[in-house]
């Protein structure tokens, strides 16, 4: 038995790559005048299909959206019913069937057609009604589904779904699409913080820890306990930062034993620290952190000491 599931898994896997590459061939003029007359539309796209062409429909309706294409989900059960109306005039519409022959899309498709609408077809039958009634077609025909006796749709599905994430990458490259952008459409969870949130946003709610370079080793101590942050920066008479003494540089003294009453800060302390800038990005802050081996990062606002930022702030706002 386990062999059997082995085996029909990875015989679906390799079924459903081969009707993926095999898009390859699809990529051709009809391809790159949808994507043209996407993206030079005024209005929006309109994406509809029924049964599981139309859960496809909503997965590509989600990335074109989250990637500065305004698109909407119609279900040809309801936009027959009514809801029709949210097609406005300068939308282009996109009707998504395996068979293009499904009864509510060839209710659709003349009331698509009287409204003017740019009509695209994303189908696997291109003799099917809604081939031959639409604009321009895209081809994501697959020789057999994965299921057995080519039943459930499952190559077909995942080739639609391959070929709406072609369409929303080309936008996106039409559009100019880059991080920031997507910072915007994204700005909750792991993925939107590290496009967006900065080291400042996170070291203005630290104390910034500072001693002179002659401050002796009692004072230094009392402010790195005092600020909680393991780590005091060391300045000059100008507020220049010249070093930084971590908690591990204290019990390194004490191991080596080189403790005594006159020990200062300029003695015990590590010279030109790893510094970074309160505008870079929290992810770069981490990427510093780990590449170095370190849990903090003096933080500089126009070359001047401005804070610390600890790993612990990073863990906390879930960018790692």
């Amino acid at each position: 038995m386990a062999n059997n599931i082995i085996s029909t898994g990875r015989q679906t896997i390799i079924a459903e790559s081969h009707s993926v590459a095999a898009l390859v061939n699809y990529i051709n003029g009809d391809f790159e005048n949808a994507v043209s007359k996407i993206f030079e539309s005024k209005g929006r796209l309109v994406i509809s299909g029924i049964g599981k062409s139309a859960i496809i429909a909503q997965k590509i309706v989600a990335s074109l959206n989250s990637t500065g294409t305004p698109s909407l989900f119609l279900h040809a059960a309801d936009a027959i019913h009514g809801d029709i109306g949210m097609v406005q005039q300068d939308d282009v519409v996109m009707i998504i069937s395996k068979s293009g022959d499904s009864p509510e899309i060839k209710v659709l498709v003349p009331l698509i057609k009287n409204f003017k609408n740019t009509l695209i077809a994303m189908c696997g039958n291109m003799q099917s009604y809604l081939a031959k009634c639409a604009d321009i077609v895209l081809n994501t025909t697959v020789e057999e589904e994965a299921s057995p006796y080519n039943l459930a749709p499952t190559s077909s599905t995942t080739a639609q779904m391959v070929m709406g994430d072609a369409i929303s990458v080309c936008l996106m490259e039409l559009r100019g699409f880059n991080s920031e952008d997507f910072a915007k459409f994204h700005p909750g969870g792991t993925l939107g913080k590290k496009l967006y949130l900065r080291v400042a946003e996170l070291s203005i709610n630290n104390e910034k820890p500072s001693v002179n370079e002659e401050s002796l080793l009692k004072e230094v101590i009392i402010e790195i306990t005092k600020k909680r942050l393991g780590v005091t920066v060391v300045l000059d008479e100008n507020e220049n930062i010249i070093g930084i003494i971590t908690d591990g540089d204290l019990r390194r003294m004490l191991e080596k034993d080189l403790y005594h009453a006159g020990v200062k800060a300029k003695d015990i302390m590590t010279s030109n620290p790893k510094t970074i800038d309160s505008q870079s990005l929290a992810v770069i802050a981490l990427d510093i952190m780990r590449n170095k081996n370190i849990t903090q990062l003096v933080v500089t606002e126009n070359n001047k000491y401005a804070g610390i930022i600890h790993l612990h702030d990073l863990i906390k706002e879930g960018i790692i």
